[in-house]
């Protein structure tokens, strides 16, 4: 500020311009604010100057804290919503290709409509997240201006606690989806081991048996042993190597919004602490000022009658 006045003292003495050219609103044809025009170098600056202080206001404003929580949210919901669901329709490709699965005819729960049901609630934690995400950033608006004024109504953020509970209880719910998607992470990883060990050991007989995993009753005999052709071309094909690579993904996608859930803890229990305060000194100031008020009047009071009892 101080190089601008400088430079607009000098062209004053330069051109013979008082303050008041610099500072008098004037048309242009060319614009408010051309430089190379020395006479609207004033209204410039202080243009400048007021949109430099308008811009870092609102800067000011944004909860940071609660938009990295949020991006780190979407990220992750996007990755496990996403990579989780292109995962179950290679598994369920795998299946029906090299291990000869089929659907079960009737109502009959089996592991393709496991599947299809952990697509359908793929699709109402992508809905459902994006939602929460909106509601916690906006909840971080208030609770920021909330903070940024001390003579802020407590009432725009008696949310606070309940978006507390909430995401405390979603934060477990995706530790428990985090470990559920490990499951077919191992399953993968075993299935990739064998078939690495085939290529790399000659005349190796290993076999996978799916009913050590669940998928299939005792009963039922899915096994698909190194010495198949199935085996040899499902080891040979991308599909297995996407297939694992893409719950890999998913897993980090749960990990994310793991952080994302902690994250957001932090931020609340930070905002909620300093509001709760920020009240509480509110109340203070009020009790004190009425106090004060209250004494003067006592002594205006007091003041009075003397003056009365003197005349």
């Amino acid at each position: 500020m101080a190089a601008a006045l400088t430079a607009m003292d000098s062209i004053q003495k330069q051109q013979g311009l008082s303050v008041s050219t610099f500072l008098e609103p004037r048309s242009h044809p060319n614009g408010p604010c051309v430089i190379a025009d020395k006479t609207f170098l004033g209204e410039c600056f202080l243009a400048v100057s007021g949109c430099f202080e308008c811009c870092i206001k609102c800067l000011g404003g944004i909860p940071y804290a609660s938009l990295i929580a949020t991006i780190l949210l979407y990220a992750g919901v996007a990755l496990f919503c996403g990579c989780g669901h292109e995962a179950l329709s290679g598994t369920v490709n795998i299946l029906q290709t090299y291990f000869e699965m089929a659907r079960t005819a009737g109502d009959t729960l089996d592991v393709f409509t496991m599947i299809d049901i952990f697509k359908y609630v793929i699709y109402g934690i992508a809905a459902a997240f994006f939602v929460y995400g909106i509601l916690l950033m906006v909840e971080g608006f208030f609770t920021t201006g909330a903070i940024k004024d001390l003579y802020g109504d407590f009432k725009i953020t008696t949310c606070g606690r309940c978006f507390i509970m909430l995401t405390y209880l979603f934060m477990l719910a995706w530790l428990g989806v985090t470990a559920f998607t490990s499951l077919p992470v191992y399953m993968y990883f075993n299935l990739w081991t064998i078939c690495r060990n085939t290529t790399l050991v000659e005349g190796a007989n290993l076999c996978l048996d799916l009913r050590q995993f669940g998928i299939v009753t005792i009963g039922e005999e899915k096994k698909i042993c190194t010495v198949s052709e199935n085996f040899l071309r499902m080891c040979e094909s991308t599909e297995l190597n996407m297939t694992f690579h893409l719950f890999i993904v998913a897993l980090a996608g749960a990990g994310a919004a793991v952080i994302a859930m902690v994250h957001y803890l932090m931020v609340l229990s930070a905002n909620w602490a300093y509001v709760k305060d920020a009240c509480r000194m509110q109340k203070y100031e009020d009790i004190k000022s009425k106090e004060e008020q209250e004494l003067h009047d006592i002594h205006s009071t007091r003041s009075k009658e003397r003056l009365n009892a003197y005349t």
